[in-house]
């Protein structure tokens, strides 16, 4: 070779060598496939926060950073999607110019910072910003977020559907659903105390919904704290020769008290979290021994972060996790992460598994979901398909009673 020759050869190679650092950087292709896509040395920034009201009552937060990796997050109490938006802006200005890999300080920050702590909105708040935070880390070490948690503890996700008739427990065990969720089955508003003649309806429906699934399958009931603690009881009794999986909210979950009376009286499971906010609300249940199933919801809770010391505390007690969520795809997603990494998982809601939503869905199979594989939540929007799904305003049911137009809980 002359020596024109050997200097564009030199040349070559130092350019080759740039492109694949500025790969890297980016965690674009070409980087070595042993390195994670940012480096710990490498600077890592929130530059903004971005948000969107997402049909049918959803708020969907992306966390952007400067090397351009997005996490993903649900910070919404139902029926407050615009207060929780407002709340999320708020704490904005804390997050930008942050490195949002230090999960556990950001927490501690917005959640102490606040000085009024904890409640459905500034919790939420926090838990979506909690699980976007996470994505980013994980996406940025190149693991699924529960290899951050210790690793899996176990390699598939049991979840369960809602189905309120028969037909509609045919349909989901027909999707591969083994497990469902439904309420007690009533003619009219439940009263404080109920007749004979309404306990023995629910009881009745109860059979049916057993038959149309099978003794394959479990069927958990929720009474969704619409329930007197004295209707409650007689519901229970009817309920328990039927073993249904489990009683969730049997009444209001504000007086634990009334709720470790009700759970002292009936060898069925009780459950309850969805209204229970952090480590401080559960450290409640678990010493009242108000339940043996929690709860957590992952949008309310307080995120991934808090909910897996949740967990860790219901551990102690022998009580089991069962996240809560009536939400989407990414509340999902980040309820997966935690039931692949606690030892005490027991069973995860999903009313979307993301059809619509995210570029590929989860599939149930035998009643579970495979563990994801990808670094972060192991999700990505499918923004084509949500374009049609942008905004909504999705406001709680207003109820009230047929005879005397009193205010019923639904």
């Amino acid at each position: 070779m002359n020596r024109r020759n050997i200097i564009q050869s030199v040349m070559a190679a130092v350019g080759m060598t740039m492109s694949a650092e500025a790969a890297a950087q980016q965690g674009a292709p070409g980087r070595n496939p042993k390195d994670a896509p940012i480096q710990p040395k490498d600077k890592l920034r929130i530059t903004r926060l971005e948000m969107m009201l997402i049909k049918p009552r959803w708020l969907f937060l992306k966390v952007h950073t400067n090397a351009g990796i997005t996490g993903l997050g649900e910070p919404i109490t139902e029926g407050r999607a615009i207060t929780c938006r407002e709340a999320v802006k708020e704490i904005e200005p804390y997050l930008i110019g942050k490195d949002p890999r230090a999960v556990a300080h950001h927490w501690q920050a917005i959640y102490r910072h606040a000085f009024y702590r904890g409640g459905p909105i500034l919790t939420s708040a926090l838990s979506g910003i909690d699980q976007a935070l996470w994505d980013i880390k994980g996406k940025a070490l190149g693991v699924p977020v529960y290899e951050l948690l210790g690793g899996p503890t176990r390699n598939r996700v049991r979840v369960y559907s809602h189905a309120r008739t028969p037909e509609a427990i045919k349909a989901d065990k027909q999707r591969g659903f083994t497990a469902f969720k439904t309420g007690p089955a009533k003619r009219r508003p439940a009263r404080y105390v109920e007749s004979p003649a309404e306990v023995a309806y629910a009881a009745e429906k109860f059979k049916e919904l057993k038959a149309a699934a099978g003794e394959d399958c479990d069927i958990g009931i929720d009474f969704h704290g619409a329930i007197s603690p004295a209707h409650a009881k007689m519901l229970i009794k009817a309920y328990e020769p039927l073993n249904p999986y489990f009683i969730e909210e049997p009444c209001q979950a504000q007086n634990h008290d009334i709720m470790a009376e009700i759970a002292r009286g009936t060898h069925l499971p009780i459950a309850t979290g969805e209204r229970v906010f952090t480590k401080w609300g559960f450290r409640e249940v678990l010493e009242k021994k108000a339940a043996t199933i929690l709860q957590p919801d992952l949008c309310h809770a307080g995120g991934i972060t808090e909910v897996r010391i949740i967990a860790g505390m219901a551990e102690a007690y022998y009580a089991t996790v069962a996240p809560h969520n009536p939400l989407g795809p990414i509340s999902l997603a980040a309820g997966v992460q935690i039931a692949a990494a606690i030892p005490n998982f027991l069973i995860q809601e999903q009313v979307s598994l993301g059809e619509g939503y995210i570029k590929q869905p989860f599939t149930v199979k035998d009643g579970y979901l495979d563990l994801p594989t990808a670094p972060g939540l192991g999700i990505e929007l499918d923004e084509n398909k949500l374009a049609d799904k942008i905004g909504h305003d999705w406001r709680n049911p207003q109820t009230y009673d047929a005879d005397d137009g009193s205010v019923v809980d639904w």
